[in-house]
């Protein structure tokens, strides 16, 4: 691992555990073992490594979405392993990094609306309308609409005003979130599916 590869992954490893705001670039360097100066010759400050995390972070969801696409045979075994995927995601974040991020990082934030757009809408648009054609999902549902609904329903999710962490698991939101998603968009069909592939996970 190369020092830009090692201070990406430590500003990682600590931001997901206690949030952005309270983890100082002398933090990361006490625990990755490296001189802060070292730091400073790869980023020039906190905002820089928080949207170099932020971007490594949003390549590796976009490459294991495509992942878990390509080896799904259905769009509703697609969205059973997304949703397999994304308890591994949520259960590690800690609800206070998309807080920080939107309020303190508007760079990195960028990149998150960038990812949004250009790669969780077009995706989940492409499965919708897939589904449509293997007659799972309903065809009267508009898919720019709700895929745009679908992924702020997402980030909506992670807003501790609404959900403070104190009372709410960020993950059964999420899960009480696509529950309600996944049945809404169904046809019949894809509606006894849906329960067929809930049934063998949760088994």
């Amino acid at each position: 691992m190369s020092q830009i590869e090692r201070i990406i992954h430590g500003g990682e490893e600590l931001f997901l555990k206690a949030g952005i705001k309270s983890i100082t670039m002398d933090d990361i360097a006490r625990h990755i073992g490296m001189s802060k100066k070292t730091i400073y010759n790869f980023f020039k400050d906190k905002n820089e490594l928080v949207t170099a995390v932020v971007k490594k972070k949003l390549k590796e969801d976009e490459d294991q979405m495509a992942e878990i696409i390509s080896q799904s045979e259905n769009v509703i075994e697609e969205m059973i392993n997304m949703m397999k995927c994304s308890e591994d995601v949520f259960s590690r974040i800690n609800p206070i990094v998309m807080h920080d991020v939107q309020r303190y990082h508007p760079d990195a934030w960028t990149e998150f609306e960038r990812f949004k757009s250009e790669v969780l809408v077009r995706t989940l648009e492409e499965l919708l309308a897939k589904g449509m054609i293997q007659g799972y999902i309903r065809k009267d549902i508009d898919v720019k609409i709700i895929a745009r609904m679908r992924v702020n329903q997402v980030e909506f999710g992670f807003n501790t005003e609404v959900f403070p962490v104190a009372e709410f698991n960020t993950w059964k939101v999420q899960v009480q979130f696509l529950d309600h998603f996944n049945y809404g968009i169904c046809t019949l069909k894809g509606y006894k599916l849906l329960n067929q592939y809930k049934n063998i996970h949760e088994e």
